[in-house]
């Protein structure tokens, strides 16, 4: 039985029991400041194009536990960023994968120990 499930770029809902026999075991890493931007539909590109045209000035990146509700679950941690001199909803999603790289390992270390 694994201690921890971790979904990064998985793009498939999970069903009812998966998550009640993980219960808090499963964690997901979405590529905004949670709960805006999140939910079905809101992924990859798609989020940071929606950044860009609200002209948000911070995105960032959120690791949350997952749950039958989508991006809805308990949010772990977040990190921040600032995008006020992003030139393009690309140029966002590289700022924000920088920190998702950071964040989602400090994150799993912190819940395995």
């Amino acid at each position: 039985k694994p201690d921890l499930i971790v979904l990064a770029g998985f793009l498939s809902i999970l069903d009812g029991e998966i998550l009640e026999k993980y219960k808090n075991k499963i964690i997901n890493i979405h590529p905004s400041l949670l709960p805006k931007y999140g939910g079905k539909g809101m992924y990859g590109l798609k989020v940071h194009q929606a950044v860009f045209e609200n002209g948000d000035k911070e995105s960032g990146c959120t690791v949350h536990y997952v749950t039958s509700n989508v991006d809805a679950g308990e949010i772990i941690a977040q990190d921040k960023v600032d995008i006020s001199m992003a030139k393009s909803p690309k140029e966002i999603q590289k700022m924000v994968l920088e920190r998702e790289w950071k964040l989602l390992p400090r994150v799993v270390k912190k819940l395995i120990k």
